[in-house]
This record gives structure tokens, C-alpha cells and sequence, in this order.
């Protein structure tokens, strides 16, 4: 029986949802209190089918089995009273849930800590922000580090720095570092707290208990947690959010009211500064949770209304069954979204998507002909594995790496960049596997002609640029915030940041800079077997030492990139297989799965997580091969169902209920117009400055945009469409945006234009064959089918037979070159749809 998996998903999800069958819940579902000052906010939520969904806040009656060991009160707030254990049970009407409660260390000596306390308080308040005392040179002559990543420099700051003046042990109510920020001085940062606030009483009585700096004894976050961890609501609903710190002495802490928020997406949900959450409209975003450089995210999924206003009964149109995982993915996401799935492309749809997706270029007529004409079901898949494995599959792949490995002609010497451009080139043509690639671009040494690879280090000549682009080219993590401190949207410290620079601290070479034979860009890459990489703020070096992986040894004389290599590349790093499965989805889908495409920190989520992780997973299973994974992508309902959007899912961008239309990137879209007019464009071989202009090549007549080596190469058609410039490693490098200036050059440009008019070009060949005999209809198809691969439809047929005049009165070619630049000018060829 052919039913639709996705609708038994939604048919399942929503009859399941409603609140009278749903349970209440209380989170956390265990509660551990360690020390007299502990407390723990509990949130009573509603769950059904495994999910949470909408919050209780009123009605609520609190109990505690042994009010002795610990009490709630009337807001749901978990206190210690004596160790032990007791139940506290949460009732509403005739529904309950309860959670185990468990106390200890309340009779022991406790004081506030500066690192556990003081400097998370200071965070949340914002005084060791950018815009105050966090700034590089502070203010008012008071300077703390950047979300407090130096708590040994900012203790000494606060109670040492110029004698000690902004503390007062003997009389804490004087300290400037109280005084200020609760308006008893006049403070440029104005009021911060009140005298009677709990932010008061911590600092206050820290100071009245000694000051007692940093140690290295210190209990450290290990990690956080935001709950609930994933929900799922209706527009207008509210949603506290609770964080839960837990060190590395086994303890776990309330720090809800220290964590810092953001929303990845406030056209969803929006976050206040004490973790309330407001759904604003529906799909999936996230909250982002910040305390003590560690940052956790929770998912907030808001269903689509139907057109119809029954958010209920689901719209699904595409009933084909789930052709692999991807669909299974795609589908069960859409069904908890109340998604209808548009249907299944046509095959003129088809093949023009996934030969500029897979090849970037057009088919041309005879393929669109004979691929229509095939009444065979597997067709499809035939058409794939033939784009797979063609040549041009190897030019445009290349090319695509090539912008993630900055190929660009100002920055490299001519021969050093057709070295590096060949290297590339020859990988993708053996299918070399992903992982090996990169390992050898890590861990390349030799003549940086004879081994391309070597230009790597070429274009990024000192450790702390090594480090930074091999991290966002091949994990998709932008670490240069780290640099000076700690990354303030991820959880980089600025120790992990010199640590992994390290790595790359004794890559040495001759003949770098200007001093290479004849200025020719000749340079030999070697390792040396000691020096280090000394971190400013210490002085010192930092242990050799990849991101969240194990230090090498200072006295290891061997190539520390090699264990840099074999950590990056592991099955195991958890942004590797992910950050290349996002580049490639994001060819093919037009949206990655996380957005932007190269920017795979933890507090900017996929759209579908599980997804993500489902796609990287079969990416390791194969062995980093990256024709399996776009195999499996293009022979998905998702990849091929129409772009036309249906009534329920045309608001929607993010969750692959249809193909997104999207104009062809610069080079495509260039290589688009000469296969149309038949007529090549000429490209000059940019020279390195300072270089022979004698000695510089051309590349030959007939060379496409997308077989260009060098992104320097002058071309107005490709400056104008937002080529990426290889400047930096970043995909925001390249632009789709559209501008007038755009509009013009189609309109007069001499791109198009020039192309049209010139002798022996496509209009010259129809022109040909019509007076030969071919009928007007026929060539009209072929104008259709080259261009948009397609036949024309009748009204547009009927139109254009029209306008044709007759043989022999002078008029033809130019009418035939309004028709070609009407359909070229047209979004339904600048577009790959």
C-alpha cells in the first residue's frame, strides 16, 4: 500500500499531542544540591510522545516528602535545608509528576569563589564586556579580560591593581567594585544591581570572607546544559529556560540566572536576559546558552499553520516513499512541522538541476531530447552516474575546492598556482577520498612546483594563519576571535587557540616572501624538529595541543602536523565529516544544513541536527568518498522534488519541503551564456605583480569560467555575478545578491549582446538550418531546449511563431537575437530551478 511515510509521521505526531493525553514532567528529573547556597529552578512541562511541549507555570501545588532536607517554594524553587534525600512532587489538577531530590554539604564550610562566582557574575552583568571594562584597553582605567578568560589577571585587577584601591576587606560596602555598580558612586556604566540583590550580597561577602583569589584547585565547568534540551510549541506560547553547570569535582549547579542568552533565529523565538523565551512564529531556531566559555543550545520547534487554519490535518502532496535516510530525515522533520512535501520534479526540471548542480553546465539539446524521450524508470539514477563520472565533474569540483583553498593568482606566483590547481585537479579525478586529502594538504612538505600541496602554507605563512585556516576550511570554525581571548560565541579559550597554533610552530621554508629563484614563487617546505610558539598572555609556550584533543610533548622532535592530521581527519572529530557534508548538501539543496555553509560552531545549529549527523555518518561508513555522498543526495525525493511551492510550505527556507530556486553561481552562469551563443570567451592569465609580463601564459580559446585556475583573472561578467575572490577562506567570498548593476550588463552589457551578434554563433547555425528547410517550430525547441531544457510551452510557441518573419526579408537574425536574449534574460535561465 503506497502511503505517504511522512503523513503516518504527522498523523501519529499530532493526534499524540493534545494536552489533555500529554504527562507533566518536572526538570531537572534528578536534583542534586551541594552546599548551603545551592538552588535549583524546577520547570514543570508538558510531554508527549517523548516530546516536551508547552510549559505549566499556574495552578501548581508544591509538596516535599521531608520538608527537612530541602523545601520549594511557591515558584518552584529547590532549597537546602540539611542533607539527604526527599521527592518533591508538582501538582496540577489531577495530573503529578515528581523529582528526586538529593542534598549534601550544607553543614560544611562554604564561601563565594572568585572563579565559581565572582567572575560569572561580572559576565552576566556585562562589566567584563566589549562596551566596558572588557575592552582592549578597559575603562577609566579599570581593564578585565574579555568575559573574563584571565581570572588570574582580573583578580589581581580587581583587588591588587593600584593598591588595592577598588576593594575594601575591612569594610566591603566601600569597595569601588561594590559602590559603583549598585549607585552609591557616580558610575559611567550606570545602576548594575541594587544593595539588596543576591549580585550585592555575593561580592560583599566574598570580600568580608578575605578576597581569596584563583587557585588551580579550582573546580572548572566541564560542561553545560540548557532544558529542556528540545520542545515543541505554538506561536505565543512562553518557555523558561533552565542551565545546569556541571564541574569537574562532580558537582552540578543552577546557573540560569549567570548564563548570557541569543537566538539563532528570532524570527522564531526571541530570549530574555533571564532565559524566558517567547515563540514568535513558526519552524525550528534555538536558544543559545553562555556561561564560563562553554555554550549549550536548546531547540524550539513551532509547527506551520495550514492554509486552512487546521494546523492539524496534514498537507502532504508528494506520496512517493522515502528513497534512503535522507528522506526519512527530511520527512519526519516536516511532519513535526506540519510541512506539506511539494512533488516530484518533471524531467526537464531534472536534468537541467542536476547538471548544473553535479557539472555546472546545461545539457544540451540532444541530451534533453534523448533523456525525455527514455520512458525507462531508472533513467534518474542512469543520468547520475553518468554526471558522476565525466569529465567535467572533475572540472567543476575542482574548482569548488579550489575556492576553498584560495587559489588566486595575486597571491601566488603563476607557476606555483598551476602546480597547486593540479594537485587538485588530479585528486578529484581519482575520487581521492576527502580525509587523505586533507591530511596530505596538513602535512605537505617539498618543492612547492613539484608538490601543489605545499602552497597551502604558501598562502598562510605563520603558525597563528596556518591554524586559522586549516580549522575553517576543513572544520568549518572560524577560531580567530580566540586569538586575543576567548572565542565569545563559541567555547575556544584563548589557551586552545595557541595550543593548536602550535602545531603548525616549526613548518619552515626556503625561499618564502620574495627571496624565491627569479621571483618565480619557488619555495621548499620543511619541518624543523624544535622552536615554539610562546602565548602573549603568559609568556610561555602552550602544549602542543589540537582543539578539545590530547597535548603532544614539548621534546617530540617528530612533525607534530601528523597527529594534527590524524585528529582532524578522525571518524571521530565531531566537525570534520560534518563540515564537508554541509559544503557538498549546500551545492546540491542550494541551503545548507547549517547556515552560513562554513560555519559549523555549536551556537549556530543545524536546521536538522539528526539529519547532519545521518548524512556525516554514511560519509565515514564510505570512507570520506564524496560521489557517494552526492549520489545518495541526487537520487533523494528531497533533491528532486519541484520547486514550486505549494500554499502550506512557500514561507518556508530551511527544511527542504521543495528545491530552492537560486541564480547559478558567476562562473556557471557564464559558462551557461557561451554554451547557448556558441561562443567563447578569451581570458587573459593574470601575472603576479612584480612578475615577466613576457613570460605570463594565456589560457586557450575555449577555456570556461569554471576551468579558470585563477581567481584573479579579469573578467567584468564574473565581478559583476560575485565570483569568490580567494582573498580569505570564507564562502561570504562569493555573493548571490542581486544588484542593478547586474540588470544593466544583461540588458546592454556586450556579454550576452556581443555573443549574439557574432559571426558563427548559435543564431548563425538556426538561421542556417532554416533556410535549409528547418521548420520555425523546430527551431523554436531548440532555442527551449538549449537554454531552459525544455520544449516551449503552446502559448509561448504561439506567441513566438508569431513574431518570426518570413524568410528573405532582412529581419530574421535580428528577431532571432531578441528571442535568444528574452528567454537568457529570463529567471527561468539565470536560475537553477
Amino acid at each position: 500500500m503506497n502511503r505517504c511515510w511522512g503523513t503516518l509521521l504527522l498523523l501519529c505526531l499530532t493526534a499524540g499531542t493534545a494536552r489533555a493525553e500529554s504527562e507533566l514532567v518536572l526538570l531537572p528529573e534528578a536534583v542534586r544540591l551541594h552546599g548551603p547556597e545551592a538552588r535549583t529552578q524546577l520547570l514543570l512541562q508538558h510531554r508527549a510522545n517523548n516530546e516536551f511541549t508547552q510549559q505549566v507555570t499556574d495552578g501548581i501545588t508544591w509538596e516535599t516528602s521531608n520538608p527537612d532536607v530541602a523545601k520549594v517554594t511557591s515558584d518552584g524553587q529547590v532549597r537546602p535545608v540539611a542533607d539527604g534525600k526527599t521527592t518533591i512532587v508538582a501538582k496540577v489538577g489531577e495530573q503529578t509528576a515528581e523529582v528526586p531530590v538529593e542534598v549534601s554539604a550544607t553543614q560544611e564550610p562554604f564561601t563565594w569563589g572568585f572563579r565559581r562566582h565572582v567572575q560569572p557574575l561580572l559576565a552576566k552583568l556585562g562589566c567584563n564586556s566589549g562596551a566596558c571594562h572588557g575592552a582592549l584597553a578597559g575603562k577609566g582605567g579599570f581593564r578585565l579580560s574579555l568575559r573574563g578568560y584571565d581570572p588570574a589577571t582580573d583578580y589581581f585587577n580587581i583587588v591588587k591593581q593600584d593598591r588595592g584601591r577598588r576593594v575594601e576587606l575591612s569594610d566591603p560596602g566601600r569597595s569601588l567594585v561594590l559602590a559603583k555598580p549598585s549607585g552609591a558612586i557616580p558610575h559611567k556604566g550606570g545602576l548594575r544591581f541594587e544593595p539588596d540583590s543576591l549580585e550585592y550580597r555575593i561580592l560583599a561577602e566574598w570580600i568580608a570572607s578575605g578576597a581569596a583569589p584563583p587557585t588551580e584547585d579550582d573546580a572548572r565547568v566541564e560542561r553545560i546544559e540548557v532544558l529542556p534540551g528540545r520542545s515543541l510549541h505554538q506561536v505565543g506560547e512562553k518557555q523558561q529556560m533552565l542551565v545546569l553547570a556541571h564541574y569537574s569535582d562532580g558537582t552540578q549547579t543552577d546557573v540560569t540566572r549567570w548564563a548570557k542568552w541569543s537566538s539563532t533565529n528570532e524570527a522564531v523565538c526571541m530570549v530574555e536576559e533571564d532565559g524566558s523565551v517567547t515563540v514568535i512564529g513558526p519552524g525550528e531556531g534555538a536558544v543559545v546558552g553562555w556561561y564560563a566559555s562553554q555554550i549549550a543550545i536548546a531547540r524550539i520547534t513551532v509547527p506551520f499553520t495550514s492554509p486552512d487554519g487546521a494546523d492539524a490535518k496534514p498537507q502532504v502532496v508528494d506520496q512517493r516513499e522515502p528513497r534512503n535516510f535522507i528522506d526519512e530525515h527530511v520527512d519526519r522533520q516536516l511532519a513535526r512541522l506540519n510541512l506539506p512535501a511539494s512533488p516530484a520534479c518533471s524531467d526537464s526540471e531534472f536534468i537541467r538541476r542536476a547538471y548544473v548542480d553535479t557539472i555546472g553546465l546545461l545539457p544540451t539539446a540532444e541530451e534533453v531530447k534523448a533523456f525525455l524521450a527514455d520512458t525507462s524508470e531508472d533513467k534518474r539514477d542512469r543520468l547520475i552516474e553518468d554526471l558522476l563520472g565525466r569529465e567535467e565533474f572533475v572540472d567543476y569540483w575542482t574548482y569548488k575546492w579550489s575556492d576553498v583553498l584560495m587559489l588566486n593568482g595575486t597571491l601566488l606566483r603563476p607557476e606555483a598556482l598551476k602546480s597547486y590547481y593540479e594537485w587538485i585537479r588530479g585528486h578529484v579525478e581519482k575520487n581521492t577520498p576527502w580525509d587523505q586529502t586533507v591530511r596530505e594538504v596538513l602535512t605537505a612538505t617539498g618543492n612547492s612546483f613539484e608538490n601543489g600541496a605545499t602552497n597551502f602554507y604558501a598562502l598562510h605563512q605563520t603558525p597563528e594563519d596556518m591554524t586559522e585556516n586549516a580549522c575553517q576550511a576543513f572544520l568549518g570554525l572560524s577560531i580567530g576571535c580566540a586569538k586575543c581571548h576567548n572565542h565569545p560565541l563559541e567555547k575556544w579559550t584563548n589557551d586552545q587557540y595557541y595550543g593548536m597554533a602550535n602545531l603548525f610552530a616549526r613548518v619552515k621554508a626556503k625561499g618564502w616572501g620574495g627571496e624565491s629563484r627569479n621571483g618565480d614563487g619557488l619555495r621548499t617546505l620543511y619541518v624543523v624538529g624544535s622552536g615554539e610558539l610562546v602565548q602573549p598572555r603568559t609568556g610561555k609556550p602552550q602544549p602542543p595541543t589540537p582543539l578539545d584533543g590530547d597535548p603532544l610533548p614539548f621534546d617530540d622532535p617528530t612533525d607534530r602536523r601528523v597527529p594534527l592530521a590524524e585528529w582532524l581527519t578522525a571518524p571521530e572529530n565531531p566537525y570534520f565529516a560534518r563540515s564537508i557534508t554541509n559544503r557538498v548538501w549546500a551545492n546540491f539543496y542550494g541551503v545548507g544544513l547549517v547556515e552560513n555553509v562554513d560555519d559549523m560552531r555549536a551556537s549556530n545549529p543545524a536546521s536538522n541536527d539528526e539529519l547532519l549527523t545521518a548524512a556525516a555518518d554514511f560519509l565515514i561508513e564510505k570512507k570520506f568518498d564524496l560521489k557517494e555522498l552526492m549520489r545518495v543526495i541526487l537520487q533523494s525525493n528531497a533533491y528532486q522534488r519541484t520547486s514550486e511551492p505549494l500554499p502550506g510550505n512557500q514561507a518556508e527556507q530551511r527544511f527542504y519541503s521543495r528545491y530552492y530556486p537560486r541564480r547559478m553561481m558567476a562562473e556557471v552562469l557564464h559558462d551557461a551564456v557561451v554554451s547557448v551563443t556558441d561562443v567563447p570567451t578569451t581570458f587573459d592569465h593574470v601575472a603576479f605583480p612584480g612578475a615577466d609580463r613576457q613570460k605570463t601564459e594565456f589560457y586557450p580559446v575555449g577555456t570556461r569560467a569554471i576551468e579558470l585556475y585563477d581567481s584573479a583573472v579579469e573578467n567584468y561578467f564574473l565581478q559583476t555575478f560575485g565570483r569568490n575572490q580567494r582573498r580569505i577562506v570564507c564562502e561570504c567570498e562569493r555573493s548571490d545578491e542581486p544588484s542593478m548593476v547586474q540588470v544593466l550588463h544583461l540588458s546592454n552589457g556586450n556579454t550576452i549582446n556581443e555573443k549574439l551578434k557574432t559571426a558563427g554563433s548559435r543564431a548563425d547555425d538556426l538561421l542556417r538550418l532554416r533556410a535549409a528547410g528547418m521548420s520555425d517550430a523546430t527551431l523554436l525547441d531548440e532555442i527551449y531546449l538549449t537554454c531552459l531544457a525544455r520544449y516551449p510551452t503552446p502559448k509561448e510557441r504561439e506567441e513566438l511563431l508569431a513574431m518570426l518573419p518570413e524568410p528573405g526579408t532582412g529581419e530574421e537574425r535580428a528577431v532571432l537575437e531578441d528571442i535568444f536574449w528574452a528567454v537568457m534574460t529570463s529567471r527561468e535561465f539565470l536560475f537553477n530551478h
